[in-house]
């Protein structure tokens, strides 16, 4: 089920659009508090973001910048500014769409569709510095050589990537990889994180994921070999 966030501070507009959505078949996460914006969306590893621009702490701009450069999108912005300007420069940032509110629900629905659709069928990387991931086929790159990730490895290594260097608490890893925290033993989330180390070093990777310990886990340097 595709994972969308709703970055919006008007309580009843949030609201609304999270039923609209929800109705749709979308999950989704609405940031209510924005001391911590980025890092909120990072770890609901969205399938797209609806954001405003009128937002306390930081601007919709600055984390439309913030996002991209994390590699984070689509971005759909939804937003009462109407000027050319604003447009343009919003998309100069990396914002993917731009629509004016008010926003039948109807081509909402249609442009969030379309968006997914698009990056569902385009090779996406996330950037490491000496290895990169295809966030949608789930495959490692590692100068030449490559390998495939399974399911869990994929999700846990894009949540991994998209936080750093933040630490990923074990319970967002839960709700990730099966929903919720609610009757999951522990000893499955580190049978997970040891495969996927063991997978690291096949491709060279060692000492990339670092266990905080009680908190979760953190992507780091480590040496290639």
């Amino acid at each position: 089920m595709e994972r969308i966030v709703i970055v919006e501070d008007d309580v009843f507009l949030r609201a609304e659009l999270q039923s609209i959505l929800e109705k749709e078949g979308y999950s989704v996460e609405c940031i209510s508090s924005f001391d911590t914006v980025l890092e909120d969306i990072a770890s609901a590893s969205p399938s797209l973001i609806v954001l405003d621009l009128n937002l306390p702490k930081l601007s919709g701009f600055d984390i439309c910048r913030g996002l991209k450069a994390r590699g984070i999108g689509p971005i759909l912005v939804l937003t009462s500014r109407n000027q050319l300007r604003d447009e343009l420069h919003a998309l100069d940032l990396g914002a993917d769409d731009y629509l004016t509110k008010p926003c039948h629900p109807k081509r909402l629905i249609a442009r969030i569709q379309k968006l997914i659709h698009i990056y569902a069928n385009m090779r996406v990387l996330l950037d490491a510095g000496d290895f990169q991931l295809d966030e949608n086929a789930n495959v490692l790159y590692v100068g030449e050589h490559s390998v495939s990730l399974s399911e869990n490895e994929g999700i846990i290594m894009k949540a991994l990537l998209k936080a750093a260097p933040l630490v990923v608490k074990k319970e967002e890893l839960f709700s990730l990889l099966w929903g919720s925290s609610d009757y999951v033993d522990e000893n499955i989330l580190q049978v997970n994180m040891t495969r996927l180390r063991k997978t690291l070093d096949e491709v060279g990777l060692t000492n990339r994921i670092r266990t905080v310990r009680g908190i979760g886990y953190q992507l780091q340097g480590g040496e290639r070999q």
